[in-house]
């Protein structure tokens, strides 16, 4: 391929156990030769910091900046290629996310803090759940390749330059709750087209919802936007 593709990934383990021990890293040992790692071992730090220091390094080094959790497991053999087809389309790409923005909403697919599920209608994209294929399940969201203002942050991928020509960053106030539903509402202020796409990919975790470092999260995401 001749864009470059770059994987960020920040993870608590070091360099050899996510090689090893990671859905992403076991992952990345298959694909390899189609991409780039940018990996943040030993990770304590919050993901917004982390990935502003992928896009700021890539001032240098243009790519295609992958941002993606280590516990998911790339199942799609063409997955750069995908990720590079739907960047033709969007400037900024996710596997789920909502066609609308609630007010309070607590995350992409709920409407309130009683994890009230959004109509199918709304919602985009296709994740399965599991440790290994075939997969506990697949969560089938809505038809993926639709235009969204909101995007599940397990996986997000935007050209380097698209970026940095925008002033495009992550919030570091937040840490690893409400820092993509932050980055979207940025994104879109700022002109920003965002979408799914149908990359095959598989997800451990169903997400931490309702914990107090969550609870935590959404107070400062709704100090800040007010809604």
């Amino acid at each position: 391929m001749s864009v470059k593709v770059r994987v960020v990934c920040a993870t608590r383990e070091t360099a050899r156990g996510f090689a090893t021990r990671t859905a992403l890293g076991r992952s990345l040992a298959l694909y390899g030769p189609l991409c780039e790692l940018r990996l943040f071992p030993n990770n304590g730090s919050g993901l917004p910091a982390v990935y502003n220091t992928a896009i700021r390094e890539s001032s240098t080094d243009p790519a295609v900046l992958v941002f993606v959790h280590d516990d998911v497991h790339l199942l799609d053999f063409y997955w750069p290629t995908r990720i590079i087809q739907g960047l033709d389309k969007f400037d900024v790409l996710g596997l789920a996310g909502n066609r609308r923005r609630v007010a309070r909403q607590p995350a992409w697919r709920f409407l309130d803090d009683r994890w009230t599920k959004d109509q199918r209608d709304n919602l985009s994209g296709v994740v399965a759940h599991g440790r290994c294929w075939p997969a506990d399940y697949i969560s089938a969201y809505g038809p993926p390749g639709q235009e969204v203002k909101l995007l599940d942050g397990v996986m997000l991928a935007a050209h380097s330059a698209t970026l940095i020509s925008k002033n495009v960053l992550f919030d570091e106030t937040f840490d690893f709750h409400f820092y993509d539903l932050d980055f979207c509402r940025t994104a879109e202020q700022l002109g920003l087209r965002m979408g799914t796409w149908a990359i095959s990919a598989m997800h451990e975790s169903d997400g931490s919802f309702g914990t107090s470092s969550w609870r935590q999260g959404y107070e400062r995401y709704l100090a800040k936007w007010r809604s």
